[in-house]
Order: structure tokens, then sequence, then C-alpha cells
């Protein structure tokens, strides 16, 4: 059983609660859920007041972003974000950081963190509604989650989502085959290291970095090791989104305007994105659901709200625009 909710490393007004997942091959493993509350009069009269938030983290990542989470809470939400299993705050001595087999796994940690949150999956929906933001691969996580749970989710934020292999369609589908091979006979081998740690130093260029809370052995620099049967999880959650599914309800995607080689530093990395295609996401976005918006943010990089002011101020505008002004709003019943 947890322990209840605990200070957390951010300080206060954030809280922790670990919850407990089981064990296997590793050890003891758990999630860990972070919530902010609103302010009083925001959570009485903002537009969001009725507003549960849901937060999922991308690879090699933990929640910090304490800013993304004011922001949500000056609107009236009550905002939670989830460490998934050995990540973060979840992650435990000897484990292999963030890896799976298959991103089903997840389903768990996110019906305990709901369970915490008071929208527990085998009741009947809450009076509040449930909005849930993901991002990179938290966007892929939150993308096929919400299609196995229509009846759930009152909107869906993808910031950056990791819809679609960096090789594009044909290359995913080319490489498939011997991506499925090597995780049957070496699911645990190493690869080279494609990460050269350029996408923290723009974070710390543009001054996104550091910020309270930070812990660089939760999210190091040139992100943690890959290994074949994590890489054929991510290759199968591609293959499912790019035959199409349906989350089920109103679906904002956040990119940036244009990607950057991520293989060599240059000064346009602090203002696009070097992490992803977002050309390729973009077309993989609009296979997600029948209710989607897709909004470019200019000089964004991958993280968006990690962005130097200017593109940050925007990517804030356009998510409370879409959400007070559009579907979000309207289906307040």
């Amino acid at each position: 059983m947890s322990a209840g909710w605990e200070p957390d490393v951010l300080g206060r007004p954030f809280e922790q609660l670990t919850l407990p997942l089981g064990r296997d091959n590793e050890g003891d493993v758990v999630a860990t859920l972070v919530r902010l509350e609103p302010p009083k009069l925001a959570g009485l009269t903002g537009p969001l007041r009725d507003v549960d938030v849901l937060y999922l983290h991308g690879w090699s990542d933990y929640f910090f972003q304490v800013e993304l989470a004011r922001f949500w809470a000056s609107l009236g939400a009550r905002f939670h974000a989830l460490d998934l299993r050995k990540y973060g705050r979840s992650l435990g001595p000897g484990q292999t950081p963030g890896f799976v087999t298959t991103f089903d796994t997840y389903d768990d940690d996110i019906a305990a963190a709901l369970e915490a949150m008071g929208h527990a999956l085998d009741r009947k929906p809450s009076h509040r509604r449930l909005v849930m933001m993901a991002h990179s691969t938290g966007g892929l996580t939150a993308t096929l989650w919400a299609s196995r749970h229509q009846d759930r989710l009152a909107a869906l934020v993808l910031n950056s989502p990791w819809l679609e292999l960096q090789l594009g369609t044909l290359g995913r589908q080319a490489l498939s085959p011997l991506v499925q091979m090597r995780a049957r006979v070496d699911p645990m081998g190493a690869h080279p290291v494609v990460d050269l740690g350029f996408y923290t130093r723009a974070q710390t260029e543009v001054g996104a970095l550091p910020v309270r809370g930070y812990r660089r052995e939760w999210r190091p620099e040139r992100g943690f090791p890959t290994h074949p049967a994590w890489l054929a999880a991510v290759v199968e959650a591609h293959r499912r989104v790019s035959a199409g599914v349906d989350v089920g309800c109103p679906t904002l995607v956040l990119l940036s305007t244009k990607s950057t080689n991520p293989f060599a530093w240059n000064a346009e990395m602090t203002g696009s994105d070097s992490v992803l295609i977002v050309d390729d996401i973009a077309r993989a976005a609009v296979r997600i659901g029948r209710d989607v918006t897709i909004a470019r943010i200019d000089g964004g990089i991958h993280d968006l709200f990690l962005s130097r002011p200017a593109p940050r101020e925007h990517a804030y505008r356009t998510l409370e625009r879409w959400l007070t002004q559009g579907a979000v709003v309207r289906s307040r019943g």
C-alpha cells in the first residue's frame, strides 16, 4: 500500500503519491503521481474548474515542468503528472530505465493514477472531466491508451508526440522485421548511442534548464540506453497508429514548424525540433481521431513548453484558446 501523499522534490505545494504496481524480475515496481491543486478562487470560478488533468512525460524524462502545472491550475484544473514505472521518481536501484516490451504495460500505471485521482476505470466516469496531456513518447502511450478507453477523456493534448519513427513509414516498415528478430534473440542487447546531448544543450541555452527540483540522474544529458525489445515495442506502437486509431475525443497536437538534424550542433536547435521529424508527425496525427487540431509553433523546440519565451508563450496561448473556447468547454454537461 502507498504511504499516502508526501512533499515532492519540486517543493510546496506539489505533493507526490507512490503507486505500487507489483514486482518483476528487477524487484518492486511503482509509478509516482504528482499533484498541484488550483488556487481557491480559480478552483471555484475558473473555466476548467471541473477538470482533472493527467500528464505523461516522454522518453528518458520525468515531470519537472512547474510552469506547465501552474498554467493548468490557474484555469481551475486539478493538475496531476505521472512518473511512469522505471522513470524519474519511480526508478529504483538496479532497474532498467524506461524498459517495457509493450506499451500496453502502462495501462496499469495509468489505471493506478486514475484511481488515486477519483477516476477509477471500474466505475462510471466521474462528474469531473478528465483531460490527458502527454509529451513525445508519452504522447504515443496516451494515444494508444485513449483509443482503448474512448469513454474516459474529455480531451487529449499532445505536445510533440512520437507518433512515427524518424525513418518515416516506409523506413519503419523496412526496418521492422530486423527489429523484431533482434528483440527475440537479444532483447536486452545494447544499441548505439544516438542522443549526442544537443537537445539538452538547446534547453539550457534557451534558459529552460536548470529549474527547481531538476535531477540530472533522472534525465541524463544523452538519454538512457535503449534495448532491442523496447525498440520493438515502439515500432509496434507506431504500426498501430499508422494503421489508424480513434482516441474518441477532441485532440490538440502541438508541433514546432520545423525539424533540425540531430547529429551536429547548430544554433537552429534552439528554435526547432531536433528529436522528431515534425512533418511526419503532422501526417500521422490525422490518423488518431476524427476531431484533431494541429497547431504549429514557430521557434518551438521538442518540448514546446521549454522553448524560448516567445514560442513558449505562443504554445500556452494556443493551448488556452483551444481549451477555453473550443470543444473542451462545449463538452461540459
